[in-house]
């Protein structure tokens, strides 16, 4: 079992993220020097939609669930969201695995459902061919009826997968590289991710193009006014930094007020006062607030319609009625408030409107220029796939 810890005080940020608080604290990186523009077909052509999906949905590593959702050795929790049939384990040794969630013998799905069972053994319910959690076959009925068959040869098939950071990544192709999710995973460890437990989990179906979910996180321009009433107070427009871990955008955003004289090698301090936000091409959002962690992962279903699967993970179980109550109050306020009825519903009504047609591209201010290399970091993967 995994297990859980909060955050020690002596907790040291990466490198990376030390010096965007240092930049943080010296007003910032200033904004971009010039508006910027990006296609509104990006968003509401169904072929440029598809192109994304092979060149990133088809081929890049991508992160499905928080380690946090496999807390135990024995475990196994289907995931079918990346419209592939998945199976996600762990061990008995306490590794994480990724399967196809598919018998060697019909083609039967093993387990149903969406949530975390414990188990040791995946029985398939048609002819009860038996596996271990680390996909090797154990047993089947009648094996005299299957002359030759080495065992062997018919465990699971496993996809290429990673644990880093306290977070399972899978990439759909035999030869994968995770080195930018690796060093991702380093700044996850400086956060305390892998001792984190989860809290809370939610899937929002969403009415629009999954990057228009992504812009809402790469600029601070709307933060005062569609967050006025939750967020929106502890911000201030303009005091950000940013930098790429390969293709993935880390920025930073401060409250300079409150930054004086406080040690930004203490990552305990550092969170009081700055806001980590990581924007991650295929579509993954990771979003430290002070004392806890939104993980939100993108499963783009159509060019118009987006699964966002939010998780929230904190330091440890609550033990008593008035943290719970606490973490409650900070589910609400983010997943039902500043997610669901504010960023979501907001990239909702910007498709309904960009659908119209009625004008051919998004128009950047200075405050956006994160929305532009963002949607660059997607034009270099398209070339590359072509």
């Amino acid at each position: 079992m995994r297990e859980a810890s909060t955050i020690s005080p002596q907790a040291l940020p990466t490198a990376g993220q030390h010096a965007l608080a240092r930049l943080v604290a010296s007003g910032g990186e200033g904004r971009s020097a010039q508006m910027n523009s990006v296609p509104a077909s990006v968003y509401t052509d169904p072929e440029h939609f598809q192109r994304e999906r092979r060149a990133l949905y088809d081929r890049l590593p991508q992160i499905l669930v928080p380690s946090a959702l496999l807390p135990d050795n024995g475990m196994a929790l289907p995931h079918d969201a990346t419209g592939r049939p998945l199976l996600i384990t762990r061990d008995a040794e306490g590794k994480a695995h990724v399967f196809l969630n598919v018998c060697r013998h019909r083609g039967t799905r093993l387990v149903e459902g969406a949530e975390t069972q414990c188990t040791k053994k995946l029985v398939c319910p048609y002819h009860a061919w038996t596996y271990a959690v680390d996909g090797r076959l154990l047993a089947l009925p009648r094996p005299d009826t299957f002359p030759g068959l080495d065992k062997n040869t018919m465990g699971l098939i496993e996809l290429p997968s990673l644990e880093a950071g306290g977070l399972i990544w899978f990439a759909p192709q035999e030869v994968a590289d995770f080195t930018y999710a690796r060093a991702l995973g380093e700044d996850m460890d400086a956060f305390g991710t892998p001792h984190h437990v989860l809290f809370r989990r939610k899937t929002h179906e969403v009415r629009a193009n999954w990057k228009l979910i992504m812009d809402a996180f790469l600029e601070s321009y709307h933060v005062t006014r569609l967050h006025a009433k939750t967020i929106g107070p502890f911000f201030k427009d303009g005091v950000t930094a940013g930098d790429m871990i390969g293709p993935f955008a880390r920025s930073a955003v401060g409250r300079l007020e409150e930054m004086e004289g406080v040690d930004l090698t203490d990552m305990a301090a550092l969170r009081r006062v700055v806001t980590f936000a990581y924007q991650l091409v295929p579509g993954a959002l990771i979003i430290p607030s002070p004392d806890y962690i939104n993980v939100m992962v993108m499963m783009p279903q159509a060019h118009d319609f987006t699964l966002v699967e939010d998780f929230m993970l904190i330091p440890e179980q609550p033990a008593t009625d008035k943290a719970r109550d606490h973490w409650e109050r900070s589910w609400a306020l983010l997943d039902g408030g500043v997610f669901a009825s504010e960023d979501f519903r907001a990239a909702e009504l910007g498709q309904q409107g960009l659908s119209t047609g009625a004008i051919p591209e998004l128009t950047l201010g200075t405050l956006e220029g994160g929305i532009r290399r963002f949607h660059e970091t997607i034009e270099e993967a398209l070339r590359a796939a072509d």
